[in-house]
């Protein structure tokens, strides 16, 4: 019995062993799975190399290079045009420029000079008459003073004369004229530099005179005389008054100083002088604020201006700047300018546009410094020396 049972013991042994035989080497027989499948990638285009022909990725049939519309490289590549610069300009010479516009002088002034001989021409010459001559005077703003001096003078020399002819009387009135008028004044304005430093003018007056303009104009004046021009724009209070003096300089090459808008018009005067010593100029022309005379205060910054200016050298002129039309009001302005600045020389605007030639008189007798400069006209080189034998002549039509 135990020997039966012992040798079913070592037959299921013996099955089992051969089992696991036959399922490890089935094991063993099958194939390793399969690897996962690589993702599908597509590969960048290779470069082309140099000399292959690259792919042109559209349905288009391919074009030479002659059938290719190209941009036009014929030309320098393009730059952005930058303003021109203004051409510099030759003023004509200021020398005998009245002379050349007497013509203009005497379409607006012959009404007092044919005036005065239509009256002078009366067989009898009565009180009626030369009261009439006095309202004519004083019509052309000619001054109640100056009126009753050249009426007694023509009064006098009539009485003495006796029989006059058109010529004789046209010759009296001249004289007399001359006389008021003055040739003995000193017209030169003043801008000969002294030493190392420049000619110091400054230009004053009130807005609507044409204070810039004429500003502008004396630097043509100068430049035309050979002389070179330092510009000062300190008129810093009215929009655009150094746009306008800068463009008046750059038009015959005279180099403008200007400050902020608003800004302290005695920092931009005092930087202009500096600016003309330091660049051997002959000339320093600064234009002033000009708002009304009235107003103290401005007044008051017009004086700062010339101390200011003065620390540096002393002025060589001081322009004021009246307009011809406004009459006994001119007057007024210059009284009151007077009195703060010491005016050398009178400019008169617009002398072309008035019968009122007689205030030439009136405001010299006023301020007893002279007329040096005119304006007849708006043209650029419309500024003119005033010469007083050619402005009578014009007053009496010769």
């Amino acid at each position: 019995m135990e020997i039966v049972i012992l040798l079913v013991v070592i037959a299921v042994v013996v099955i089992g062993a051969l089992g696991g035989l036959v399922v490890g080497s089935r094991r063993r027989k099958q194939p390793p799975p399969p690897p996962p499948a690589t993702p599908d990638i597509t590969a960048p285009p290779a470069e082309p190399h140099v000399g292959d022909e690259a792919e042109t990725p559209r349905e288009e049939p391919r074009r030479t290079i002659e059938e290719v519309d190209l941009p036009d490289t014929s030309g320098a590549v393009a730059v952005e045009e930058r303003p021109a610069a203004p051409e510099i300009e030759i003023p004509e010479p200021a020398a005998g420029r009245l002379v050349r516009l007497r013509a203009r002088l005497s379409r607006s002034q012959n009404a007092l000079g044919k005036g005065l001989l239509t009256l002078l021409s009366r067989e009898h010459l009565d009180d009626d008459t030369w009261e009439e001559i006095e309202d004519t005077l004083l019509t052309a703003d000619v001054g109640v003073q100056p009126t009753q001096e050249l009426v007694e003078g023509l009064r006098e020399r009539v009485k003495v004369l006796g029989t006059r002819t058109p010529a004789e009387l046209r010759g009296l009135l001249r004289e007399e004229l001359l006389k008021l008028v003055g040739t003995d004044m000193d017209r030169t304005v003043k801008t000969e530099p002294e030493a190392s430093k420049p000619g110091i003018v400054m230009v004053v007056g009130v807005n609507g005179t044409g204070k810039t303009t004429t500003t502008g104009k004396l630097a043509r004046v100068l430049v035309a005389d050979g002389r070179t021009v330092v510009l000062g724009a300190a008129d810093t209070f009215r929009a655009a008054a150094a746009d306008q003096l800068q463009t008046w300089g750059e038009r015959v090459g005279a180099y403008t100083v200007r400050g902020p808008e608003a800004g302290d018009p005695a920092s931009v005067a005092f930087d202009a002088v500096k600016e003309g010593k330091e660049m051997g100029t002959d000339v320093v022309l600064i234009d002033t604020a000009g708002r009304l005379h009235t107003k103290t205060g401005l007044m008051d910054e017009l004086g700062k201006v010339k101390r200011v200016v003065e620390k540096q050298a002393p002025l060589d002129e001081i322009l004021l700047v009246l307009d011809a039309t406004t009459g006994q009001n001119g007057l007024v302005q210059a009284r009151v300018f007077a009195e703060v600045v010491d005016i050398t020389g009178i400019v008169l605007t617009k002398l072309d546009g008035t019968a009122k030639g007689g205030i030439v008189i009136a405001v010299q007798r006023e301020l007893g410094v002279p007329v040096k400069l005119v304006g007849l006209g708006e043209g650029a080189d419309d500024l003119a020396p005033f010469e007083p034998e050619a402005f009578v002549d014009a007053l009496i039509g010769e």
